[in-house]
C-alpha cells in the first residue's frame, strides 16, 4: 500500500469506534527507516472519550498512534479504513501527544 492511500483514511478500533483520520506518517530514520507511528487527527468523540477534553471549535487535536495497534498485514486495510486490533478502552495506551 502506498503512503498516499493511507492519508485521510479513517482509523477504527476493534469494536467499531472511529478514532480519527490519518494525517501523516512517521518514520524511524535512526535505524531501519521503517514506519513507527501514524499522526491521527482525532474525532470530537475520541477527544472527549479517550483524552477527556473538549476540543476547541474547529480545531481537532492530533496524536501519534503506534503502528503496533494496527491489525497485521492486509487485515488492517479495509474499505472502512485502517482497522486496529485494540478496543476503544485500550487505544490510549497506543497514543502519545504530537
Amino acid at each position: 500500500m502506498k503512503f498516499s492511500q493511507i492519508i485521510d483514511k479513517t482509523v477504527i478500533s476493534d469494536d467499531g469506534f472511529k478514532l480519527g483520520k490519518v494525517k501523516d506518517i512517521i518514520l524511524d530514520t535512526e535505524e531501519e527507516l521503517k514506519v513507527t507511528h501514524l499522526e491521527i487527527e482525532l474525532t470530537k468523540d475520541a477527544t472527549e472519550t479517550i483524552l477527556g477534553v473538549k476540543p476547541a471549535f474547529n480545531n481537532l487535536p492530533r496524536n501519534t498512534l503506534a503502528i503496533s495497534a494496527l491489525k497485521k498485514g492486509a487485515e488492517c486495510c479495509s474499505e472502512s479504513g485502517l482497522e486496529l486490533k485494540v478496543s476503544k478502552a485500550q487505544i490510549a495506551i497506543y497514543l502519545r501527544p504530537t
